[in-house]
């Protein structure tokens, strides 16, 4: 049970594609923007479709990979756990943000 202790897993579909940086010790992050979906039915009957958008990092191979085969609009399976940080942005002003660090990722198809 101590790895449901931080667990997150989500399916949803790609923002973008996968912005990728690569370190000086060859390293590599792939940045992602996941949309999961959810619909209902209001009081009158109308469907509702709500959509969060989630921050998904990836590190090392995975990234390479994702950048490889992964692109806008995919719909993809991920594994991971909740990390939140801490930046200062171009302006001087300290920002506050929570990411998914992926440990699995499966591609499901595309739009």
């Amino acid at each position: 049970m101590s790895t449901l202790k931080n667990s997150v897993r989500l399916v949803g579909n790609l923002g973008m594609d996968p912005e990728v940086k690569v370190f000086d010790n060859n390293r590599r992050l792939a940045k992602l923007s996941l949309a999961t979906s959810e619909s209902y039915k209001n009081d009158k009957g109308e469907k509702v479709t709500e959509t969060q958008w989630h921050n998904v990092i990836i590190w090392g191979a995975q990234a390479k990979f994702a950048e490889d085969i992964l692109k806008k609009g995919d719909e993809v399976a991920i594994d991971g756990k909740l990390a939140s940080r801490s930046y200062i942005d171009k302006d001087g002003n300290k920002r506050y943000i929570t990411e998914i660090v992926v440990n699995e990722f499966l591609k499901l198809g595309g739009r």
